[in-house]
């Protein structure tokens, strides 16, 4: 669903729930695309194919660390990710079996951190491990929104907030979601309302 306060042109804000999405500044246009990666797929491209113009489309949204010690910028406690993976697809087998795959993609400007995507949500210490030797932090939407942003060749950044440890704490996310979406909000104040 995509709803308008007061338009502003170009920039598309991108979340999965509309609780990630509650404090973005008003006049920004938003597109809430549900959760998952083929639910933000549908949504974003759908968006991109038939609505107003986009010159940029910026993924909000939370994650959880895959590492001890992460803790974002120091002003907002946030990640702008410079590549983000898909996660839970076989990638070296389908390449194996001579198939081209696109699992990576690398988003300019981003503070150096890797997201990883799936559609699984990360609440296991042996997963969690296993994701944490290729990525910093873990989503569920983040490479459906880089993946259909690049095919419609629109440039795009992700903005995450960490809730979690992607460990039996994440079960806890309903409770953090709105600080998480606070420090989301300030941060398009700050840096695209402005």
């Amino acid at each position: 669903m995509t709803h308008n306060a007061l338009p502003r042109p170009g920039v598309l804000v991108v979340s999965a729930t509309r609780a990630e999405a509650r404090h973005v500044p008003p006049g920004m246009r938003v597109l809430v695309t549900g959760i998952g990666k083929v639910r933000a797929t549908m949504a974003l491209s759908r968006e991109l194919a038939g609505g107003a113009p986009v010159s940029e489309v910026i993924n909000i949204g939370t994650a959880g660390a895959l590492r001890d010690g992460v803790s974002g910028d120091a002003e907002l406690g946030l990640f702008l990710p410079s590549a983000v993976l898909e996660h839970d697809i076989s990638s070296a087998e389908l390449r194996a079996m001579g198939y081209e795959m696109t699992d990576r993609w690398e988003l300019p400007g981003g503070d150096g951190t890797v997201l990883a995507s799936g559609d699984t949500f990360v609440a296991d210490p042996v997963r969690r491990r296993e994701l944490a030797r290729h990525a910093h932090l873990v989503d569920m939407e983040g490479c459906a929104v880089a993946h259909v942003s690049a095919e419609f060749g629109v440039p795009c950044r992700l903005i995450k907030a960490v809730t979690d440890n992607a460990d039996e704490g994440a079960m806890e996310w309903p409770a953090l979601v709105d600080a998480a979406a606070r420090r989301l909000g300030r941060w398009l104040e700050r840096n695209v309302a402005s």
